[in-house]
């Protein structure tokens, strides 16, 4: 994020501290670690519908969870919006969601996408993507497929600290459990084609362009290149097959955008209404077209060919709350089996 955006949200934010508390009743102070410019229109048209005007701080995810415990019950902040189940998790363990009650979200949010604090929004899938000319297909099925040594040399991967590698290693304990965790890591490294780097749009680049033969990436990444017109882009699409894992056994793992209610919200009242707007159509509509995720209530309808073009696929159903016990276990795991 440009540094002046950040300092001009975070005086927007220090003005609304200051204004009157009769003129705070139409303010939400929002710190959000989602950077995507699709969302520009989904904050607009929530104050257009309410009018409620939302004063925006953007920041890495690290940074705005340490901001938070810092302002403590000082915070101006009313919502913490971020990618990704382990990080909603560090929040949470620190103690900075405060449950919400709300009919409308129970109702429309799946009870698998949320917990008693925070809730889903938006899913993305883990996808494993091939090279079409080097690798066969039947090798790549599963997550734990890609173990194989079959594959040796073959493999592409983030760097196993990052969080959705973190929630992939989790899914796979609680359906796996923690040793045959570590030894498919294990056996992942064993195969890796070079040292992890980069995000998973490189590792799809690499893959297309023959560096390695297989990764695995977040969907939204790969639909993103789908929809590029650029020829390097569409080059890089061409060459890749698409496999949805696990679907003879426990699905493909999904993750999510979410967001809670801070402890400290100077405006619940604001910050529960923000909440249930994601959850309608509407806001569901943005999550899907805007930045190519899944909308998480069954009513929403996503208009978008190239997400709509890799079909339909069997989810892993594992709740949030059992996927988050077990990123920490994942994390000792990866650190075992050398996956940097």
């Amino acid at each position: 994020m440009k540094q002046p955006l950040l300092l001009a949200a975070a005086m927007t934010a220090l003005l609304a501290l200051t204004t009157p508390a009769s003129a705070q009743d139409k303010v939400l102070n929002l710190y959000s670690a989602r950077h995507y410019q699709t969302d520009e229109a989904l904050y607009a048209n929530f104050t257009k519908l309410t009018g409620i005007k939302i004063n925006r701080l953007e920041g890495r995810e690290d940074e705005l969870v340490e901001r938070l415990r810092n302002e403590g019950d000082a915070s101006p902040a009313d919502v913490f919006v971020t990618v990704d189940v382990s990080r909603l998790e560090i929040a949470d363990k620190l103690g900075l969601f405060q449950p919400v009650k709300s009919a409308l979200l129970e109702e429309r949010i799946p009870a698998n996408l949320r917990t008693p604090t925070w809730f889903s929004f938006s899913k993305r899938a883990r996808l494993i993507v091939y090279n079409k000319v080097g690798v066969k297909r039947d090798l790549v099925q599963t997550y734990e497929g890609l173990a194989n040594p079959a594959l040796k040399g073959q493999v592409c991967m983030r760097s196993g600290s990052h969080p959705y590698n973190l929630s992939l290693g989790a899914a796979m304990i609680a359906h796996d459990g923690e040793a045959a965790t570590e030894a498919w890591a294990r056996g992942l490294v064993a195969n890796f084609a070079r040292a992890p780097k980069g995000g998973d749009t490189d590792q799809l680049r690499a893959v297309g362009a023959g560096e390695c033969g297989v990764t695995i990436s977040n969907s939204y990444y790969l639909v993103r290149l789908m929809r590029s017109t650029k020829p390097a882009d569409r080059e890089t699409v061409e060459a890749l097959g698409v496999v949805w894992p696990n679907q003879a056994s426990w699905g493909t793992h999904v993750n999510v955008s979410g967001a809670g209610v801070l402890k400290h919200a100077p405006h619940k009242e604001a910050a529960i209404k923000f909440l249930e707007y994601l959850a309608s159509d509407e806001a569901q509509g943005y999550f899907a077209n805007g930045n190519n995720e899944w909308p998480v209530v069954k009513s929403a309808v996503a208009k978008n060919p190239e997400l709509q073009a890799l079909g339909d696929f069997k989810h892993d159903a594992l709740p949030m709350t059992e996927l988050s016990k077990h990123i920490a276990a994942a994390q000792r795991a990866y650190d075992r089996a050398g996956w940097k």
